[in-house]
């Protein structure tokens, strides 16, 4: 535990503010990816698919109509070898017609396995409802599925789930409007007025007095003249520009299932005294047989004999100065061999008393 705590406090420790560049720091408007969504057919599974669901009846014959073959509306084909699924994929921003996308492939109802399956050639649409890509393929699947016939069975991973590599096909280019927007807005993976500010100065600098304004604590605005050539090279000497960035509010971050404590280097403690104790309860239960002598007649008893004790660790206790650094904190709490659930409890009574000048966060 003390290791951890050394280890937490040399990471943390409060260092001289470096330079980013503005790339690291977040990304321009509409330079985004896209979700796309499908719904499609896997054939060719070793009897592990749906299992005659309505739903994936009626599937197979919406595929068989495509190829003019009709099947008798009350057909029930057997589905154990097919499998409905969903398909989702990222379409990453300037992506072309002819490039290749990952594609994950997941069952919607009673299938076991996807693993050997081979996915029908799907459409897949975004949120405008419009088609940007087409998948087929077959499916790698990392999970493994067995069941032996007195019903026990073995488990290994999702085998529910695969993945096409390149598995799908772009059809449509999504426009970005990066080339004719009024003007170019960077936007700050997290909200800071100062890093705003800094970004502005550092593009300011650069580019001129007045090419670029911090709207709010995310946004940057930059002129830039019109044409994707022009922007595009504008865009990269922006995102090279190195800048400093405000240092984090101060936060402890508290993991109460695994027990782990984060706290940044900004966190500063007011003036406290505190000590930490540990009381235990022992009970300990050690009955006695009673044996009567031969032929007296008597019965074995069993005669209870409890030893109750109380242990109280006792702890000095221990005083952090004004303003505290995190290697001051760390040491003060090294001191008293306080544990993870320990530390915090001693966090969460410091926040109470408005000595810690953090917020304390708890997932």
């Amino acid at each position: 535990m003390r290791f951890l705590l050394a280890l937490l406090a040399s990471l943390l420790i409060a260092a001289p503010a470096s330079a980013d560049r503005i790339k690291d720091l977040g990304g321009f408007q509409g330079i985004r990816s896209n979700q796309l969504t499908g719904y499609g057919i896997v054939v060719g599974l070793s009897g592990t698919g749906d299992d005659n669901l309505e739903y994936t009846v009626q599937s197979l014959k919406a595929v068989a109509s495509r190829f003019g073959l009709q099947l008798p509306p009350n057909a029930n084909p057997g589905m154990k070898n097919a499998a409905v699924v969903m398909i989702t994929a990222e379409l990453p921003p300037f992506a072309k017609p002819g490039q290749r996308l990952d594609i994950t492939v997941a069952s919607m109802g009673k299938a076991k396995s996807l693993r050997g399956g081979s996915l029908i050639m799907t459409p897949l649409l975004g949120a405008d409802n419009q088609i940007y890509a087409m998948a087929q393929g077959n499916l790698a699947v990392g999970g493994l599925g067995a069941e032996g016939a007195d019903g026990s069975k073995i488990v290994v991973n999702i085998p529910s789930t695969g993945r096409i590599p390149e598995g799908a096909t772009v059809e449509r280019a999504v426009a970005t409007g990066f080339d004719s927007a009024p003007m170019l807005t960077f936007n700050l993976a997290r909200a800071d007025f100062t890093t705003a500010q800094n970004v502005a100065g550092a593009i300011n600098s650069k580019l001129g007095f007045g090419s670029a304004q911090a709207i709010d604590a995310v946004s940057v605005a930059v002129r830039a003249p019109v044409g994707a050539d022009v922007r595009a090279t504008l865009m990269s000497t922006i995102e090279n520009l190195d800048v400093v960035s405000a240092e984090p509010s101060a936060k402890v971050i508290v993991n109460a299932r695994t027990g782990t404590v984060v706290i940044n280097s900004a966190v500063r403690v007011g003036p406290a005294a505190v000590t930490h104790g540990k009381l235990t309860v022992r009970i300990d239960e050690k009955p006695q047989v009673s044996q009567p002598a031969p032929f007296s007649q008597g019965q074995t008893v069993v005669t209870p004999n409890s030893a109750v004790a109380v242990e109280e660790e006792r702890r000095p206790m221990f005083l952090l100065n004004p303003g505290p650094k995190l290697a001051d904190i760390v040491k003060a709490v090294n001191a008293i061999g306080a544990s993870p659930a320990d530390l915090v409890a001693i966090l969460e009574a410091l926040k109470e008393a408005g000595a810690l000048k953090a917020e304390l966060i708890v997932l």
